[in-house]
């Protein structure tokens, strides 16, 4: 039986369904990925986001430790707060903004960057307090 024009074969199941596709205009913008709650939502914001702002807060004083004029202890400030990241993101279900990607990738992410700090920072001149043998058999090759 043949379809009368401007009526749909569908019905109007076919009608009221939704699209999938993201529309060409927005009305709103969309909630970040990581803006989940560490701590319900009767707590405020800051208290929420307590991961986060306390990763922020050991980064900030290795950076001024640094900028004062002690570099190593800075450094090691900094690489230790993002182990900590790695740390708090695997320990807590919910970490607020920490999260930024799935749960591996930033335990990895935040782990290889905090231990690659650390360990510059434990190898930095003048007097390291980390000798490794090949580090100044590199150094001599390159710099040749």
């Amino acid at each position: 039986m043949p379809v009368p024009e401007g009526a749909s074969d569908a019905g109007p199941a076919r009608a009221s369904a939704r699209s999938r596709r993201f529309p060409a205009v927005t009305q709103d913008t969309a909630r970040p990925e990581g803006a989940g709650r560490a701590i319900p939502g009767a707590v405020s914001t800051p208290a929420r986001q307590w991961p986060m702002l306390s990763v922020l807060a050991a980064t900030a004083a290795g950076l001024l430790t640094t900028a004062v004029g002690h570099p190593r202890i800075g450094c090691l400030v900094i690489g230790i707060a993002l182990i900590g990241a790695a740390v708090l993101r695997r320990a807590l279900p919910s970490v607020g903004m920490l999260a930024v990607r799935s749960r591996f990738t930033d335990m990895v992410t935040y782990g290889v960057l905090g231990v690659a700090i650390t360990l510059l920072a434990l190898v930095m001149e003048p007097k390291p307090w980390l000798h490794v043998p090949f580090l100044e058999t590199a150094v001599r090759f390159t710099v040749r």
